[in-house]
């Protein structure tokens, strides 16, 4: 068992290295630290369906996935997690750390009895679509649709 890394969720003062990270993820930028960053900090670390889960290896956060639980009235009335947000720091990919990422949420789903969970990936490489398919996740049998609602957006 490898022991030179913490699997853990968020915490309030990671804020700044977790936008860092996202840099490696499709940002451009930081975003300014002002009101509405920290008012949308705020109200994601006070959410109990949100969870951030980190890797912190050498004392810092490299790899990072969202995993929010969304309540449902079907299936019995079991939820279902949305994965998003999935990154790596370029020097530490192909170390694990972001598939422990998403062990870690997966523990989350089932630990909330979530039914499924469902992530959509922009990425076309054959690498990145094996990652997925290699942590569990299938892109048989169903379609995903997305729409955009910020022209502004780059992928």
């Amino acid at each position: 068992m490898r022991t030179d890394y913490l699997i853990r969720e968020i915490r309030p003062a990671d804020l700044h290295g977790l936008l860092k990270l996202y840099m490696h993820l499709h940002e451009t930028g930081v975003p300014e630290d002002n009101g509405h960053l920290r008012h949308m900090w705020d109200e994601i670390l006070a959410d109990p369906h949100y969870h951030i889960v980190v890797c912190e290896t050498e004392g810092q956060i490299v790899s990072s996935c969202v995993c929010v639980i969304v309540p449902n009235l079907t299936r019995g009335v079991r939820p279902y997690a949305l994965i998003e947000n999935v990154v790596t720091h370029a020097d530490f990919r192909g170390r694990g750390y972001a598939t422990a990422c998403l062990n870690y949420a997966k523990e989350i789903a089932g630990q909330s009895d979530c039914y499924k969970m469902m992530l959509i990936t922009g990425a076309k490489s054959e690498s990145t679509l094996d990652f997925y398919r290699n942590a569990g996740y299938s892109s048989e049998g169903k379609t995903a649709f997305y729409q955009l609602l910020d022209g502004n957006i780059v992928f």
